[in-house]
């Protein structure tokens, strides 16, 4: 996953727009980028802190590691599982 920054020109005054972007591989071998989540104008600051958040160090190596944020594997739970009380 990486940010990816779409610049517009609007209103007399450029404006930058950011998204958390994934490259995907199908089964055909080709490579195709997915939209993750789509974060609108931001500051350096929350450009950095996206940058870290996508990015994980693992124990004994020296570069650091792509994190998904939606994991493949994660199940949503089912309706009967999720169950509310009222009072």
């Amino acid at each position: 996953m990486f940010l990816r920054c779409n610049e517009r020109f609007k209103n007399g005054k450029n404006h930058r727009y950011w998204n958390i972007v994934e490259n995907k591989r199908t089964s055909s071998g080709r490579i195709v980028q997915r939209q993750v989540l789509y974060l609108g104008e931001i500051s350096d600051n929350q450009q950095d802190t996206w940058r870290k958040a996508i990015e994980v160090f693992e124990d004994g190596q020296e570069q650091p590691r792509q994190m998904h944020l939606f994991p493949q594997d994660t199940l949503s739970p089912s309706h009967n599982e999720t169950q509310m009380r009222y009072m």
